[in-house]
């Protein structure tokens, strides 16, 4: 097993890579009374085209469908996973999202036996037909359930305009349609693809004993026949630079209307620490444009065009990427051309100052340290940076030597106006248009 040393945060991680090609990563925090573990594997809604474990060709398979597979890991044949690890004192759940799908729990005891129950859950699938066929029920209730919520609708309403083929623009969760067509041959081939340990990470943070955790996975693994699996084949229709569509609105039941933009970016193929120094300069980037102690927050939110809800976010993964901003306003018309102006106008003409710049490093530092106290933000954000040859402890001295060329050339990726979508939600009252 190899040791990590973080210095400047004062962390250990431990880290050792199977034989079957899982990997195990370790973080050890004697202060914690908690211990988190997440099981994840690199499969999440996006991945609709592959070539299944033991074939050669290409398949298409529904939308939903590794959102629909979380849902069904938890039910065995001698019962449900949830009943199992409540008797032992924790707390389980799972999420899908566009590139991953994790299994986790929360314990303050018996880490060792619920850690058998997670890793013994998820690599004993079991399917059948009946079983099958009620759950499209139950996620067809979920789906309508998001489909009534405006901020949902936003959400996704602004992704989709962005993206003209890519599986992104398609809910986590499918449709009614989609799910119709998931059988259970199909969970069993996206399983015996994407569930291999080679495409899966194990992290476990807490007051725990590294040498005693690896040796119990190591245990656990070699009771189990995993065979050596090639990479797997994904595929991905071409995606064009610029958005897929200017403008949507929707009419909904709410009483004030909201409006998003949407950031489609264009240099989708970083991964490791260009991605993150990328992915951190967006944000800092868009934490001094408009960040509540920023002036054009501030003016914004004295014109009335803004409120508390308004936020902004940047998020990508290898193939897509996006920046959203938005919230409630009484005049989305003027807000989003208030706020296309301001990014254009900075892409073009940049005036962000090595003060601003560090005043926002600062405070992101110091949030992204306060974060360190959560075992739940350090397991689910640590595996995702994985997947993208990224490492979580380097945050921070990224972070540190950000410049304004750094700032310069994210907003230039994302700020151009064939980059640049917006989505709203109207009162019913008011005529929706295309």
């Amino acid at each position: 097993m190899k040791k990590k040393n973080f210095d400047q945060l004062q962390e250990e991680l431990f880290f050792e890579e199977l034989e079957n090609g899982l990997s195990v990563y370790i973080l050890p925090k004697p202060e914690f009374s908690k211990t988190y573990a997440t099981f994840t594997t690199k499969y999440g809604s996006i991945d609709d085209q592959f070539v299944p474990l033991g074939e050669k060709e290409f398949i298409n398979v529904p939308d939903g469908i590794a959102h629909f597979l979380e849902h069904k890991m938890f039910e065995k044949k001698d019962g449900d996973v949830f009943q199992k690890f409540s008797e032992n004192g924790a707390s389980a759940n799972a999420f899908t999202s566009f590139t991953r799908t994790a299994y986790l729990f929360s314990s303050t005891s018996k880490v060792s036996e619920n850690l058998e129950t997670l890793i013994d859950f998820v690599q004993s699938p079991y399917f059948t037909e009946e079983t099958v066929e009620k759950e499209k029920g139950i996620i067809g209730q979920e789906i309508t359930m998001y489909e009534d919520n405006a901020d949902w609708r936003l959400y996704f309403g602004t992704i989709q305009n962005m993206y003209h083929t890519h599986p992104v623009r398609v809910d986590i969760a499918g449709t009614i349609d989609s799910i119709t067509d998931i059988t259970k041959d199909h969970l069993y081939q996206c399983y015996d693809t994407f569930y291999h340990p080679s495409n899966m990470v194990l992290f476990i943070v807490g007051s725990v004993d590294p040498e005693k955790i690896i040796d119990q996975v190591k245990a656990s693994q070699n009771r189990r026949d995993f065979k050596n699996q090639a990479p797997i084949q994904r595929h991905f229709d071409e995606e064009p630079a610029s958005v897929a569509k200017k403008h949507h609105q929707l009419n909904m039941d709410v009483q004030v209307p909201k409006c998003m933009l949407g950031l489609k970016a264009s240099n989708v193929t970083l991964q490791g620490k260009d991605l993150l120094r990328r992915e951190l300069a967006v944000n800092t980037a868009l934490d001094v444009l408009f960040g509540r102690t920023s002036k054009h927050y501030t003016k914004l939110y004295e014109e009335g065009l803004i409120d508390d809800s308004f936020t902004f976010d940047f998020s990508q993964e290898l193939g897509y990427g996006f920046a959203l901003l938005g919230g409630n306003t009484r005049d989305p018309d003027k807000l989003s051309q208030t706020v296309q102006s301001i990014l254009i106008e900075e892409a073009q003409h940049s005036s962000i100052t090595d003060e601003q710049i560090n005043s926002v490093k600062k405070k992101n530092i110091g949030g992204f340290l306060r974060s360190l106290n959560s075992p739940e933000f350090i397991a689910n954000q640590f595996t995702r940076y994985t997947f993208n040859e990224m490492d979580l402890f380097d945050a921070v001295p990224t972070l540190e030597t950000l410049t304004k060329e750094d700032i310069a050339a994210a907003l230039s990726d994302l700020a151009q106006p064939e980059h640049i979508t917006s989505f709203y939600i109207l009162p019913k009252e008011k005529e929706a248009v295309e």
